[in-house]
């Protein structure tokens, strides 16, 4: 299964030791920032499942970033847990108000932390955390590693079966190949973008056997995408 992924936007360097440590423990893929204008960026490139945000991070403030983040239609629906030393009431419902899920204040038990992160990714994202993923005729089973197209078994290789799963999770969704890399075959290897192009061939080869419609769609310019048939 591939991991779902958690950024953290905090400058805290104690508390992003810990923060890590326990989402990796959980199985989460992490990712630690510690300004607002750099997560900005990075999350320009590539959005993950859930960002946890804190209010007073420096050069952008967690609470403008938040709202910047609404405003953009590729994480206006991106789960968002704010943390905070301001317990104060207002304060609450004004980050709730700016556009996040969920509010935590400092200090916090980590247990808690991490029951809410698991909760907000169930509920705003089920599909992450699901065994089984489903795109029109299409039906992948992450427990059994197996994938299958109108009640017929497809055989896939493990980067391919990976790469369908990674975009069954986002359907509709246009990834680029830089993207794609990052998030099937990570970030600290180095493949050339060309070699996405040979595994969405095999892919597209297996699950559009015979005269089945095809599910993958090449975007001119921008990438890949699945869509229903």
């Amino acid at each position: 299964m591939i991991a779902p992924k958690v950024m953290v936007v905090e400058d805290d360097e104690p508390l992003c030791v810990l923060l890590r440590y326990n989402l990796e423990a959980e199985g989460y893929q992490v990712e630690m920032i510690t300004r607002g204008d750099e997560a900005e960026v990075r999350l320009q490139e590539n959005v993950p499942d859930l960002l946890v945000l804190d209010w007073m991070v420096p050069a952008i403030s967690g609470i403008e970033l938040c709202r910047r983040l609404r405003m953009r239609a590729d994480t206006e629906r991106l789960p968002i847990i704010m943390l905070t030393a301001r317990g104060e009431e207002s304060d609450r419902v004004r980050g709730l108000a700016t556009g996040a899920d969920d509010y935590l204040v400092k200090p916090f038990s980590t247990p808690e932390f991490i029951a809410r992160v698991r909760a907000l990714l169930r509920r705003a994202k089920p599909e992450v955390l699901s065994t089984v993923l489903k795109v029109g005729d299409i039906i992948l089973d992450r427990e059994s590693h197996r994938v299958y197209r109108r009640k017929s078994e497809i055989r896939l290789g493990p980067t391919e079966f990976r790469l369908l799963e990674f975009m069954m999770q986002h359907p509709g969704r246009v990834f680029s190949r830089s993207q794609l890399l990052d998030n099937v075959w990570g970030e600290t290897i180095y493949i050339d973008e060309r070699t996405v192009d040979v595994h969405v061939g095999r892919l597209r080869k297996a699950v559009n056997q015979g005269r089945m419609p095809d599910v993958i769609r090449t975007i001119r310019g921008a990438g890949y995408a699945i869509r229903e048939a």
